[in-house]
């Protein structure tokens, strides 16, 4: 990405740009989710209006939907690593096809952090946690109460039924064992946007959200049934 259009800001006219400070734009580097500029030195470097753009991009995925910096990293990753220009324009058209249902909204409902808390029994401080490890993002409201996207509301309550199910504090559970799950999903989710835009780019984008529609059920199924083979295949091995 560095290298498509010419580099011309230094790190300082990167920042009035973009109004972020030189830390978060290094971390963002650090992270894999911006592309390091291009070295004309040891401790100087040019960036592009593609590094912008980037930025821009990030700090709309974090605002508007509420995604936290590890879910857009895997969505940034699927960009840059694994899908061609045309399977991106399929994507991006598919995705328009898919707004108003049930797996793509235009903007998330928030709900206060701490209703979500006494209701589920986990403590702010794990839903900080959680935050800190990036599986969800916390905001603020006018007033600075907390919130959580009501799509990110479902992991603080999956969490709270771990708890239930006996996966308790006491033995020493807690949200850092979320993070199997994401890690495993994150995978496979990069592997199924390549299979799926590779394979559905002769079609119509409306034609295509149709079957990404249709599979997704089948393909939740597919992924539940498999873990509950592996768990009866290691039981019985023992």
């Amino acid at each position: 990405m560095s290298g498509r259009r010419t580099a011309t800001y230094r790190m300082k006219d990167l920042c009035a740009r973009t109004g972020l400070p030189r830390q978060a734009i290094h971390f963002y580097i650090r992270e894999g989710l911006l592309p390091e500029g291009r070295k004309t030195g040891r401790n100087m470097a040019y960036y592009g209006e593609e590094h912008i753009e980037r930025i821009a991009l990030i700090r709309q995925l974090q605002e508007e939907r509420f995604l936290p910096l590890r879910a857009i990293k895997v969505v940034l990753g699927a960009r840059d690593r694994s899908l061609s220009d045309a399977q991106q324009r399929l994507l991006r058209e598919v995705k328009q096809h898919l707004m108003g249902t049930n797996m793509v909204t235009s903007a998330p409902r928030k709900l206060a952090l701490q209703a979500i808390c006494e209701r589920t029994g986990i403590t702010r401080e794990e839903v900080e946690r959680m935050a800190a490890l990036d599986l969800l993002s916390i905001h603020s409201d006018a007033q600075g109460r907390p919130l959580i996207a009501e799509s990110d509301a479902w992991l603080i309550e999956a969490l709270s039924q771990l708890r239930s199910a006996g996966l308790s504090r006491e033995l020493g559970f807690g949200p850092d064992d979320l993070l199997i799950f994401e890690e495993a999903i994150s995978s496979v989710f990069l592997k199924e946007m390549a299979l799926i835009s590779e394979r559905l780019q002769h079609l119509t984008a409306s034609d295509a959200a149709a079957i990404v529609q249709r599979v997704q059920p089948i393909a939740n199924h597919i992924l539940a049934r498999l873990h509950d083979a592996k768990i009866a295949s290691f039981v019985s091995a023992l």
